[in-house]
């Protein structure tokens, strides 16, 4: 099977890139409104289960029409490293978080995920750790906490923001699994494999699953469904096709929005919006995102100057500086 090229840093993101990583910001967002929904019936790690069933079931039926089969071997780790980080950790941490906090403060500390991808980075592949990197880290700690102190709820807010932060390392951890994964087996396969490995992750809470979804109500079913075939299985693919045809760094600037369109959609359907402070707070850790991706300036090297001797050098000698 050939291998998938990824687009170079600096290529021209097509069109059908920035579509599709609109349209994943927009369902990811409408998932933090219908996770703070459904939670009320289906418990975390159950909620997870569903979403991943019915998403990798989605998915793999998409592989088994076009025909794309299994993935290469090389691409296998990073599958698996997503399924278990993203797909498992990420989304019964996530469930979890969104019963001790609002969906729009849920995503704004997610939003910490781009930063916690360069702290990886630093340590698992020796990128080091610059200056931008600690201030927005330091920065992005204190929103976290403010955003924490915010609703007043004692250990149950801050059991809520710990358990999204630790959504949003487990977003990180996928995410460098995910990237090289794309460089050997198509946006589509990565996906729906990536999907069941986190499905399988999280069957020890099949019991409950049965168990919550026996007393639920039509709209948490419907509620579940519409988690595992839109936010999971569309909105990953179509993150997967984003990450495999633009930048990483590029793509993460993108999921900023996410917070923002949540926000909106929690308010008018769960009457809900954060508090000044948690707004500030969750503003915070976007800050520190921001200035952890700025580069380090580096001093401009010196303008040679033409001396003496080298005006009377002929043609063979250096050329003259321009300005």
């Amino acid at each position: 099977m050939a291998q998938h090229e990824t687009s170079p840093p600096t290529a021209k993101t097509p069109p059908s890139a920035l579509a599709a990583a609109l349209l994943t910001m927009v369902l990811w967002a409408s998932a933090f409104v219908a996770i703070r929904h459904i939670g009320e019936s289906v418990r975390p790690g159950p909620l997870a289960l569903g979403r991943l069933l019915i998403g990798s079931v989605a998915l793999l039926a998409v592989v088994a029409f076009r025909r794309e089969g299994l993935p290469p071997r090389g691409a296998w780790p990073g599958i698996a490293g997503m399924g278990v980080f993203w797909f498992g950790l990420y989304m019964v941490a996530l469930n979890w978080g969104e019963q001790h906090t609002d969906a729009g403060t849920a995503a704004l500390l997610i939003g910490a995920g781009p930063l916690l991808v360069a702290l990886l980075a630093g340590f698992l592949l020796h990128e080091g750790f610059p200056r931008p990197l600690l201030i927005g880290l330091a920065v992005a700690f204190a929103g976290a906490a403010l955003a924490g102190a915010s609703s007043g709820g004692g250990d149950s807010a801050l059991l809520g923001v710990l358990l999204c932060l630790a959504a949003a390392a487990g977003h990180a951890v996928g995410v460098i699994f995910q990237k090289p994964a794309l460089s050997l087996a198509s946006p589509l396969q990565v996906t729906a494999y990536a999907s069941t490995i986190g499905a399988v992750a999280c069957l020890p809470f099949a019991g409950q699953l049965v168990s919550d979804l026996g007393d639920a109500s039509a709209g948490a079913w419907a509620g579940v469904v519409y988690l595992g075939l839109l936010p999971t299985a569309l909105a990953f693919w179509t993150w997967s096709y984003a990450l495999a045809h633009m930048p990483a760094g590029r793509l993460g600037a993108v999921t900023y929005i996410v917070p923002a369109l949540t926000v909106l959609l929690a308010w008018p359907t769960l009457g809900e919006f954060p508090s000044g402070l948690a707004l500030a707070g969750g503003a915070l850790c976007l800050l520190g995102v921001g200035l952890s991706r700025r580069q380090p300036r580096t001093a401009p090297e010196p303008v040679p100057t033409r001396t003496p001797a080298s005006v009377g050098e002929g043609v063979s000698g250096p050329a003259p500086a321009h300005d």
